[in-house]
């Protein structure tokens, strides 16, 4: 697997301050996708275990909230792999932090198996806390959405997914809780 670009004080993808990995490879290809260069699976520098223990330290300040997977396309079968690896190792070694993945596959189709092996894929849901589901879509673009870049994607609490056996969306918790500074209550 390869990645285009490892963000250690990131903002805008997930609350608070975060590490965020950028990953090569999508077949997506939105519209006018933010992000076109990481298409190619080839595109940046080959991720290795020196590069996920780059990240697991860039994630240990108590001031970094957690870790945002982007792409590219993490759930794409040639990532999915060292990715699971990776996101196992986060939740083991810094339990506290949190993990939002980006996808422009729909969380139904992960949970189903038809994105790569089941197998991994359920292993990286399992170590991911919140994900946001679906393409780029860019006729339902709007610059009021909060961490998603079209309307028709969903931010997705997994484990209240995962466990109720059905999608819930993050979103109300937001609007509850937002107030709090805390969106995990």
């Amino acid at each position: 697997m390869n990645y285009a670009v490892i963000k250690k004080f990131d903002i805008a993808n997930g609350p608070g301050v975060r590490v965020s990995l950028f990953v090569s490879g999508c077949r997506h290809h939105c519209k006018n996708c933010f992000n076109k260069e990481a298409w190619d699976f080839g595109y940046g520098e080959l991720f290795d275990d020196k590069v996920a223990a780059e990240i697991l330290t860039a994630l240990a300040p108590s001031h970094i909230e957690g870790f945002s997977l982007l792409g590219g396309e993490p759930f794409e079968p040639e990532n999915q792999g060292d990715l699971a690896i990776l996101l196992a190792k986060i939740k083991t070694e810094l339990p506290q932090k949190t993990v939002w993945c980006y996808t422009g596959f729909l969380f139904e189709d992960i949970l189903n198996g038809k994105v790569g092996g089941i197998e991994t894929a359920t292993k990286m849901l399992n170590n991911i806390d919140v994900l946001v589901d679906g393409k780029f879509v860019e006729d339902l673009k709007s610059p009021d959405l909060i961490f998603r870049g079209s309307s028709n994607q969903r931010v997705i609490d997994v484990k209240a997914s995962l466990k109720k056996g059905e999608v819930v969306w993050l979103e109300g918790v937001w609007q509850r809780k937002m107030g709090s500074g805390n969106i995990y209550e």
